[in-house]
């Protein structure tokens, strides 16, 4: 049971972190970081590091992973509002 749940979430964590590269929207990557980071956190989980799990939760999904988002968020541009002040 242990290798099934292993296999499964390596696959996840395979799959997310090939999302965080091939995504074009970087909303999007941010989302597949936090679901990599979340399943890395589950592998210390299986080892019995629940420490080292939550604080792969607290610093690198709540701290790291937060900060990510708000410079997305602070740096897009809003593409209607850029063609309404060019166009007269």
């Amino acid at each position: 049971m242990e290798t099934i749940a292993f296999a499964l979430f390596a696959f996840v964590t395979l799959a997310s972190a090939l999302g965080v590269v091939l995504f074009r929207d970087p909303w999007h990557s941010a989302l597949m970081l936090g679901v990599t980071l979340l399943s890395v956190a589950v592998y210390y989980v299986m080892l019995a590091a629940e420490f080292v799990a939550m604080m792969q939760i607290l610093v690198y999904v709540g701290g790291v992973l937060i900060l990510i988002t708000f410079a997305v968020m602070l740096t897009q541009r809003d593409e209607q509002a850029s063609e309404e002040v060019a166009q007269p």
